[in-house]
């Protein structure tokens, strides 16, 4: 169907930023909508950031103001600018994206994870 594949995890100390990655493959007809969640250790996972194939931007509150989510349709490619980074901005971060892709015959709808990159804001 369609993979994701995430890059751009690291280790930084607060205050400090990262760039994430996440492409998508596949035999992809359109993509709906990108985003971005985290899973911190013991807790849910959360929607960080996301983005629609027209344009529409949805930000945790935790977040607003020290992140951007952006797109290269081109390349079905989604970013995430993470900015002032927070200890507690610490957790696993996963790629989704869903949207339509073409089968042998006609199209049906996929919905895909990344593998998940490791963010850790500590000095």
């Amino acid at each position: 169907q369609v993979q994701l594949v995430e890059s751009g995890g690291g280790l930084v100390q607060p205050g400090g930023s990262l760039r994430l990655s996440c492409a998508a493959s596949g035999r992809i007809s359109s993509i709906r909508v990108m985003g971005w969640y985290r899973q911190a250790p013991g807790k849910q996972r959360e929607l960080v950031a996301s983005i629609t194939s027209g344009g529409s931007t949805n930000y945790a509150d935790s977040v607003k103001g020290r992140f951007a989510i952006s797109v290269d349709w081109a390349r079905n490619t989604v970013y995430l600018q993470m900015n002032s980074l927070k200890p507690e901005d610490t957790a696993v971060y996963l790629c989704n994206a869903e949207g339509t892709y073409y089968r042998s015959i006609g199209r049906d709808a996929f919905a895909s994870w990344g593998q998940g990159t490791q963010v850790t804001v500590s000095s």
